[in-house]
């Protein structure tokens, strides 16, 4: 059982926002190693997973939350067989929809964020904080632990998210899967959860009650169902 997993966040937030999820791992399994690592800032697909393949340990389990999540499918399938699996925290197959994947962001919403953001960053940020909590029942609270940060909300994170499409990705790999889907995202809709279940059929789906930051509602929640998601599929 590999005792190695590294954690990817999404896009506007920082290794912090990870940090309770990453607590709640070391405390259900005090011998494992988790890191936390930061999103590439390239836009360019290619780009960024080489500098990840770079960062994150040979043989490590890969867990993403959001844009995280698909980065984490796409380094999964770039390094097959020598990645035991990924697990998936409200990440969709294609964030912005098209032709085929319409369980997504409307692409004229897409566009009127991008452009916001170029307008305002920090407004943008404020604005994204509110999406990733609506739904969940202590929203104002969940806010202050997303922490938020002006330097990993970027143009050329957004353009990456627009560009992934991991629906190649995720019909491909034959290595475990576990995508988890919160029930009351306001970013990633519940259809996705379906959607993906559809072209990647082995995978195990799974929708918990939540918002987008699911994480920071039930971080050990989370970590327990890693942990048993990875045993599982170790020594099934």
């Amino acid at each position: 059982m590999s005792e190695t997993l590294a954690l990817l966040p999404g896009w506007g937030l920082g290794p912090a926002a990870l940090e309770p999820l990453a607590t709640a791992l070391r405390a259900a399994r005090p011998q494992a190693i988790v890191t936390v690592h930061s999103l590439p800032q390239s836009a360019d697909p290619e780009q960024a997973l080489a500098e990840l393949d770079q960062a994150i340990p040979p043989g490590a389990w890969l867990l993403g939350w959001s844009l995280g999540g698909m980065l984490a499918v796409k380094l999964a399938e770039r390094r097959a067989r020598t990645c035991p699996g990924v697990i998936t925290l409200a990440s969709n197959g294609c964030f912005v929809a098209r032709d085929g994947w319409p369980a997504a962001m409307a692409s004229e919403t897409f566009e009127a964020f991008s452009a916001h953001c170029t307008a305002d960053p920090a407004g943008t940020l404020k604005r994204f904080g509110l999406l990733c909590t609506q739904g969940a029942p202590r929203g104002r609270a969940l806010l202050i632990g997303l922490s938020l940060d002006t330097a990993y909300a970027t143009a050329q994170g957004l353009a990456l998210l627009a560009a992934l499409d991991n629906r190649g990705a995720l019909q491909a790999i034959s290595l475990p899967q576990l995508h988890i889907y919160a029930r009351a995202d306001a970013l990633v809709p519940a259809g996705a959860a379906s959607a993906v279940e559809q072209i990647a059929p082995t995978a195990c789906i799974e929708a918990f009650e939540g918002s987008h930051a699911l994480v920071l509602e039930a971080p050990a929640v989370l970590a327990n169902r890693a942990w048993a998601f990875i045993k599982e599929a170790t020594y099934e």
